[in-house]
């Protein structure tokens, strides 16, 4: 398959997108999905489950990417984990907050990048 995570960075970059509708947009049509459904689905997904708590929105994006790709739950979760550690180990973390820098002032990885990161990872599950 021809990567398309520097489409998705760019959605991001260009912020027609929070990093989970990038994701899930720029491989909507792979699992059948609508543009408009996949942007909708999510839209409350960016900034780390929109609190920055929680895990970057492109991962979270990936993952449903996945879910929809293998339509088993088990193998799901197994991919999920496995492209979780992948962008941990690169990363220094999977948490918005961490990886923005909110606190220590250091961030980790821009947006865009994280996308990039979410979408290599998920590519080697499609």
């Amino acid at each position: 398959m021809e990567t398309r995570k520097h489409l998705a960075a760019e959605k991001k970059r260009l912020n027609t997108h929070n990093c989970a509708q990038a994701v899930t947009c720029t491989y909507c049509d792979l699992v059948g999905l609508d543009e408009q459904t996949a942007l909708d689905i999510a839209g409350a997904y960016g900034t780390g489950m929109g609190n920055m708590e929680g895990t970057c929105g492109a991962l979270v994006g990936a993952g449903m990417i996945v879910g929809l790709a293998t339509k088993d739950r088990i193998k799901s979760r197994a991919r999920m984990k496995e492209m979780m550690e992948k962008f941990q180990a690169r990363n220094g973390a999977t948490q918005c907050r961490l990886l923005k820098g909110i606190g220590t002032g250091k961030p980790l990885r821009d947006c865009p990048d994280c996308v990039a990161d979410a979408c290599e990872f998920l590519e080697e599950y499609l």
